[in-house]
This record gives C-alpha cells, structure tokens and sequence, in this order.
C-alpha cells in the first residue's frame, strides 16, 4: 500500500490563471487612477508616426496612393529614378520617331510586314506600350477641368479622384483595342484564328475592367455618405480641438514673436516642430476649409485615425519640449491641469479671456469660448470646467476614430463581397465573348447561379437588409448611446453583418443588422437639448400661495443656473391621487442631450435634493415618487 505524500512533500500545482492580455476589454474602458502602462513621450530621436495596417485590399491601397499625391506635391521631393516612367518615355520616343518615319520615308511607306503597314505595326505598339502614358495624359486634362468647375462640390471631386486610376486603365484598354481593330482588318480576323481570338480575350478584358469599374462606382456611392456627409464636420471639430490643445500647451505668440531673433529660441521653435511630426498649421488650413472636397476628407480621416491628442510639455528649464499623447482620461486630466497652470496667470482660479489672447487668435477664442460650460455668461473658465472639456474633447476623438476604423472596415468588407459577385459574372461575360462556352453551357451556368440564390434566398436578404442599414440608414455611430428595446446601450463596434453593444454593466451585446432595421432606435447623443421630468405628491391641502411660492423658488434656482438648466420649465397638475395627494410633475429642459448619462443624474440628483430643501422651507408635506436611474459602473471589490 502506497504512503501518503507528507505534508513537507506536497507539490503546489500553480493554478493557470487566464493571460491578462487575452481578456476581452472594451474600447471606452478608463480608470480613475493612472494607467500601469507607460506614457508615450516623444524625444528628437523618436518620429509619432501612424500606425500602419496590413491592407488585403487593393482597393483601399490604391484610394490611399490617389491621396498620397496630393501630399507629396507639399513635401520636397527627394531624388529618386522612376525607372517605369524613364522605360514608358523612351520607348514613347523611339515608337512615335518610328511612327513618323514610317508616314513620311517612302521606302518605309510602302513597305509591308506579314502584309501588313509598318507604320500600322508602329501605331499598335504605340497603344500597347505607351495607351498608359497617354491615358494617363488625358485623365489629367479631364481632372483639371473637372477641378475648375465642381471645385466647391465635394462629393463630385470624391468621386474623380476615387476612380481616376481605374477610368485610366480602362482607356488604355480601349486605345489598344481601337488600334487592333485598325490595324487588322475584317478579313484578317476571319482567315486568322489567332487574331480574331485575340481580339475577342481584348474585348473581354475592357468589357470586364468597365464591369469592375462600375462596382467600384456604386461602392464609393454608399461610402460617401460615411467619409463627405457623416463625419466631415466631426472630424474638423476634433482637430480643431487638438489644434487649440497644442497651442495653449505651447508658448505664448508673444514670446515667440520678442525672441524669434535669438538663436536660443529659434533652437528651441525649430525642435518644438521637430518633435511635433503633425503639421499643426497645415492641419489647421484643412479644419479652416468650408468645403469638403475629396483630399481634405481623405487626410484629415486618415489624420484622426492615425494620431491621437497631442500636446507640448516642459520638461524642466523651460526651454526644451517634449510631445506626449492623451491616451487616458487619467493623463487628459493631468493635461487638463498642467495646461491650465500654463494659461492662467500665477495663483489665478480662472482664465480669462485676455489669457487666452497670448495663445490664440480673436476668431480662434470666439469660437472656442462658447464650446466651455456656463463660460459666455461668467466670461471666464474655472479649473475643472475646463478638464472637462479636455476629458470630453479626448472621449470624442476616441469615438470619432473608431468610427473611422469601423467604416474604413465595412466598407473594406463590402469590396469584398461585391468583388466576389463581380468576378462571377465577369467570368460569364468571357466566356460569352471569347466563345469558349456555348448557350448552353451558360444557360447551365445561370441556372446554378440561380438555384444557389433561392438556396441561400434568406442569407441574401439577411445581406441587402444589413448593407441598407449600415450604408443608407446609419441610425448611430461609435460611442452613441442609444436606446433598444427599453434597454440604453452604447455602440461599441460596428461590422457588415453584426453591431457590438456595450450595456451599463459592460456586458457585451450582438444584435444582426437585419434585426435592428426592424427596430425603433432612438440616439441620445444626435438628440438636440433633452427635457427631464421629476414627479413629487404633495398634500391635498396645501394652500395656493405655498404652490405659488414654490413655483419661484423653482423657478429661481433654474435661472441661477444657466450652463445646466434651460430657463424654459414647467409645474402641473397631473391628478388627485387617493383624495388627499396632489401628484404633480416638474418639467426641465437640460442644456445637454443624455449622451454623459452620469452628468444628467448628477443634475437631477442636485435638483432633487433642491426641491426637497424648497419643501422644507414651505413646510409641504411631499412624497417623492422613484425616479428613474442608470448605474454608469458597478464597483465589484469590497472595501476591507
């Protein structure tokens, strides 16, 4: 019999505790305290680029070089040989001198090659050789046009510089086409099997690249209203923010201007936009743009997707500044503060708008001054008015840049799945052209096709109805707060097929786009100025001059507070209730929507705890009915 192990031998198995980083975490996850992760800062040897993904998609990639162009013509261009371009320019040389010899050299005139013109041989090699130099010649021309008359339209400019490389391709097709067709005649094609093969696979190819072509077309259809309509103004109001957080981060405009002679100071500006990396004053003309034209949308997407909310800090002497990202509400808190110090004067409880002149422009500070709570009416901003505004500012950039990567995704997917159809039918169209197939083969293709259809008749639906909604309805967006089936939810991710929710206990929820377009959706943070409606019973009882004295009490208190209640409210009478209750009810217009339902509670939770006060002092007797609350976190530890 075998012993039992003693007490000095026994082997602690470690228990496997689930990997920290594998543990699903939400994207609108923050701490109160300061994150156990580093803060990024950025020295002279460190560049803040972007992110980059790896892109499977063609499309995409080729949207991101159209956009590219644009932004090399503002930075210098560095020496290097396009060998393509070099190859293209001297075989266009030799060919056109080729061409030309031919038209005019007698000898080379009459001269026949396989019974056929040299100078008709020079004119297809030309097409197939250089069709893409010259097509290219041609787009540009029909660009700069274009630029000239629908300069203020942005979704016309969207589209030209969206498809201009495919509209290229497919008029080198078309050149190459039209010189086959030129050089071999009719009787060619039909003695020769090969040439008449050939013609029918060119023909098959322009067919298929228009095809192509127009998918492309009615994808970037649907994606306008996501990049030109949805987000373009959001996108100008986050930069703008991260605009006004560098400059009031950084020096003064004074100091800048008194000391721009010295060499000190021009060591310290000149590493001041080393360490930047974003062209602030660039980003700037864009957010300054009334027009949403089609790179200004693609760059500041990119430009807000990329890049989170930077700011300049000192690091000791004052001189020499360093770059750190807002990549908590914690350091947007921290950031709130130390840029406060820098703005307000010594000891100074607010800023003042003179504060504010040594940092930013008179238009940049009207525009800026109303986005601070209660400050038009006390023409300063306190402490933490302003950190909430920096909390609130970081939060919408957040949002707004997961929108950007979710739409940039399901638009990714929708080029796919359109891909996919496309490339079926364009197999049939060869097939038709070229001959390879007979009617019969084709007919037996459809049908398959069709069989395949009513199949899956209930995927497809389910498909068209998540496409219409995501593309055309778009009730909400990342970060809203929505309400679904009585339940507030907050949009999480968004996919062609599927929406993440968050509730208010974090628990993860899935609904099928095909389900939600059934559905009555209201979005809290689209919604103008909500109202609220606080019911109380008082007693039967109570006198006429008490009610009216608790109707300016009311509506006092309303009015001394401007920046949370809007002056418009109301006092009624619902009912009689049990003959001895007066059940009324207080109407309130709040100076926000519900989109931050914790400030909404703590609003009414203050207007509550007034109202009782009012009772009180009135001698009323009351009975407060339950109100209606969200818990916005649940704590889960037990304080020991």
């Amino acid at each position: 019999m075998e012993k039992p192990a003693s007490s000095d031998h026994v082997i602690h198995v470690q228990t496997l505790h689930r990997f920290y980083f594998s543990k699903p975490k939400s994207r609108f996850a923050e701490f109160s305290h300061r994150p156990v992760h580093q803060k990024f800062v950025f020295s002279d040897s460190e560049e803040l680029k972007p992110y980059k993904k790896n892109d499977d998609s063609d499309d995409d990639s080729e949207d991101e070089d159209e956009y590219n162009d644009m932004e090399q013509k503002e930075k210098p261009r560095r020496k290097k040989i396009n060998w393509i371009f070099l190859v293209e320019w001297i075989s266009f040389i030799t060919i056109s001198t080729g061409l030309v010899c031919s038209l005019t050299i007698s000898t080379l005139k009459n001269h026949l090659t396989c019974g056929i013109e040299l100078w008709r041989w020079s004119l297809m090699m030309l097409a197939i050789l250089n069709g893409r130099l010259v097509s290219g010649w041609i787009i540009r021309v029909v660009v700069f046009f274009i630029e000239r008359k629908f300069m203020i339209r942005g979704k016309v400019l969207y589209f030209v510089y969206g498809l201009r490389r495919r509209i290229r391709r497919c008029v080198w097709l078309a050149f190459v086409l039209l010189s086959w067709s030129f050089t071999f005649n009719e009787k060619l094609h039909q003695k020769n099997v090969l040439v008449r093969k050939a013609f029918q696979a060119l023909v098959a190819f322009l067919i298929g690249a228009t095809i192509w072509l127009a998918k492309i077309v009615l994808v970037k259809v649907l994606a306008s209203s996501f990049h030109v309509t949805t987000y373009f103004d959001r996108m100008k109001e986050s930069v703008f923010h991260h605009y006004v957080l560098d400059m009031l981060s950084g020096p003064p405009m004074d100091d800048i201007d008194e000391l721009a002679c010295t060499s000190k100071t021009a060591r310290v500006l000149s590493r001041r936009t080393r360490l930047r990396k974003i062209d602030i004053e660039k980003v700037k003309k864009l957010i300054m743009q009334s027009t949403a034209s089609a790179w200004t949308i693609k760059r500041l997407g990119r430009y807000v997707r990329s890049f989170g909310l930077t700011t300049m800090s000192s690091t000791g002497d004052g001189s020499i500044r360093t770059v750190s990202e807002i990549t908590s509400e914690w350091e947007a808190r921290k950031c709130a503060d130390r840029i406060f110090k820098n703005v307000a004067k010594t000891g100074a409880k607010y800023i003042e708008e003179d504060d504010l002149m040594r940092f930013l422009k008179r238009v940049e500070i009207h525009t800026i001054f109303p986005l601070f709570e209660g400050a038009l009416e006390s023409s300063n901003i306190s402490k933490s008015i302003f950190r909430n505004w920096v909390v609130r500012a970081y939060y919408e950039r957040k949002s707004l840049a997961h929108s950007l990567d979710d739409t940039k995704k399901v638009v990714r997917q929708l080029h796919k799945l359109a891909s996919a159809v496309v490339s079926v039918i364009i197999v049939v169209e060869s097939l038709t052209v070229t001959g390879v197939a007979s009617q019969k083969v084709i007919a037996f293709m459809l049908t398959q096709v069709l069989l395949l259809g009513f199949t899956f008749q209930h995927m497809c639906k389910t498909l068209f109805e998540s496409i219409i909604f995501v593309f055309v309805m778009h009730p909400f967006d990342i970060g809203d707060r929505c309400v679904i089936d009585g339940v507030q939810l907050i949009v999480e991710e968004m996919n062609i097929l599927t929406t993440g929710f968050l509730r208010h206990d974090n628990e993860k929820i899935y609904y099928p786009n095909s389900v939600l377009i059934t559905k009555s959706i209201s979005n809290f943070y689209r919604s103008p100025e909500m109202c609220d409606d606080v019911d109380f019973t008082i007693g039967a009882s109570t006198k006429t001059e008490t009610i009216i004295a608790l109707k300016k009490a009311i509506q006092t208190y309303i009015e001394s507070k401007p920046k949370y209640w809007n002056p418009k409210h109301s006092l009624i009478v619902k009912e009689i209730e049990n003959v001895d209750k007066l059940k009324m009810a207080l109407g309130v217009q709040h100076t926000i929507n519900h989109q931050n339902y914790g400030d909404r509670n703590i609003r009414i939770t203050k207007l509550i705890l007034e109202l009782k006060k009012m009772f009180e002092n009135l001698n009323i007797n009351y009975n407060l009915l339950p109100q209606e609350v969200h818990l916005t976190q649940v704590n889960t530890g037990l304080s020991s």
